[in-house]
C-alpha cells in the first residue's frame, strides 16, 4: 500500500510518522501536544518541511512556553483576559500559564496523549490519539475527553479532527483551536498571503476582543506580507474555500477549517521567519466576550475539522 504509518518509541514519548511513498509526503505527529511537528513534500530532491519544526519531542518539552509552536488551543484559546471568567454564576480563575496579567493557550498544551489507533490504507494513513483532561486546573475543574484524527491523504492533504465530549451534569463553556506556525520556501516578507473574511476583531491594547467588529478585506486577494505586521483576528466569511492561502515562489499552503472554525488569528513574529496561521472556534477572551463560545452539552459530540494541503506551484 502506498500510505504508511510507523511509530518512533525512542523518544521521551512517542511521535507517528504518515507517510505516502508514491511522493514521500510526511507528516510527522508528536504524543506530546497532540502536535503536528512536521509535513514535509520532496522538493529539489529534498524533504521541505513547511511546519517550523521543534528538533525532537525533548525540545518541545522545553519548550512548551515559548511560542507555543503548533499546540493545542484548548478549553480556551489566545488571550483570557486577567485569567477569569464567568459560568453558572460562578467565578473562575485560571492557575496555568500566564502572559502579562492574561491567562495563555488554554491547558492542554503540553498533554501527553495515548494512541488508540492507526490505520494505513490505498488512500490514506491516520493515527487517532486520546487525551482526558480530568479538571486538574482550579480555574476550570471541568473534565472533558479530547479525541485528535491526524490524517494524510493523497494530493498532499493533512486533516486534523478534533472531537469533545464530557459527561458533567450541566454545560461548560469551550472554545479551541490550533497554533501552528508555517513557512515556506522563502521568507515570509516575500509570501503573499489571503484569507477569505471581510471584518476584523477590535482590540484593545492588550490585544483582548472590545466586542466589536472593523470592516476589513485587505487580504481578499494576495497581499505581500513585506513590512506588514499582523497580530489579529478575523471573522471567516461562509461562502468560499479555502479559507486561507500562504504562497511563496514555488511552494503554497492551502487552510480549509470547516465551519466549526469560524475565526482565524494571524501572527507574523518579530523575527519574519514563520507566520502562525491558527483556526479558532471562537473569539479570543470568548468565555468572557461569548463571540462564538460553545456552551458543551453531556454526553453530545463536537467535532472540528481543519485541512492543509501543499502545493507545488
Amino acid at each position: 500500500m502506498p500510505f504508511t504509518v510507523t511509530i518512533d518509541s525512542s523518544q521521551t514519548f512517542p511521535c507517528i510518522i504518515l507517510k505516502n511513498t508514491n511522493n514521500n509526503c510526511v507528516a510527522e505527529i508528536f504524543c506530546f501536544g497532540g502536535l503536528l511537528n512536521s509535513f514535509c513534500i520532496e522538493k529539489d530532491g529534498d524533504l521541505f518541511n513547511v511546519v517550523d519544526a521543534y528538533k525532537n519531542v525533548d525540545d518541545a518539552i522545553a519548550k512548551k512556553n515559548t511560542w507555543f509552536k503548533s499546540c493545542k488551543l484548548s478549553p480556551f484559546a489566545c488571550r483570557l483576559k486577567n485569567g477569569t471568567y464567568e459560568v453558572h454564576f460562578k467565578e473562575y480563575k485560571i492557575d496555568k500559564f500566564y502572559l502579562g496579567e492574561n491567562a495563555m493557550h488554554g491547558l492542554v498544551y503540553d498533554a501527553v496523549y495515548d494512541i488508540a489507533e492507526t490505520l494505513a490504507t490505498r488512500d490514506f494513513a491516520s493515527v487517532e490519539l486520546q487525551y482526558q483532561y480530568k479538571g486538574e486546573d482550579e480555574g476550570y475543574p471541568f473534565a472533558y475527553n479530547i479525541k485528535l484524527v491526524w490524517q494524510l491523504e493523497t494530493d498532499n492533504k493533512l486533516s486534523v479532527t478534533s472531537t469533545i465530549q464530557h459527561q458533567n451534569t450541566f454545560s461548560i463553556p469551550y472554545c479551541e483551536g490550533w497554533h501552528p506556525y508555517f513557512k515556506l520556501d522563502e521568507p515570509i516578507d516575500n509570501c503573499t498571503l489571503q484569507f477569505d473574511a471581510n471584518e476584523m476583531l477590535e482590540f484593545d491594547e492588550s490585544l483582548i476582543p472590545t466586542g466589536d467588529f472593523i470592516n476589513y478585506d485587505r487580504f481578499a486577494t494576495p497581499v505581500l506580507l513585506k513590512n506588514i505586521n499582523l497580530d489579529n483576528c478575523y471573522l471567516l466569511s461562509d461562502i468560499h474555500q479555502p479559507k486561507a492561502i500562504l504562497k511563496g515562489k514555488q511552494l503554497q499552503l492551502i487552510i480549509i477549517p470547516n465551519a466549526a472554525y469560524p475565526y482565524l488569528q494571524i501572527f507574523t513574529p518579530d523575527h519574519r521567519e514563520n507566520i502562525a496561521i491558527e483556526n479558532l472556534s471562537a473569539a479570543p477572551d470568548a468565555f468572557n466576550n461569548k463571540m462564538g463560545l460553545l456552551m458543551l452539552e453531556p454526553n453530545k459530540t463536537y467535532n472540528f475539522t481543519t485541512s492543509y494541503q501543499i502545493e507545488v506551484i
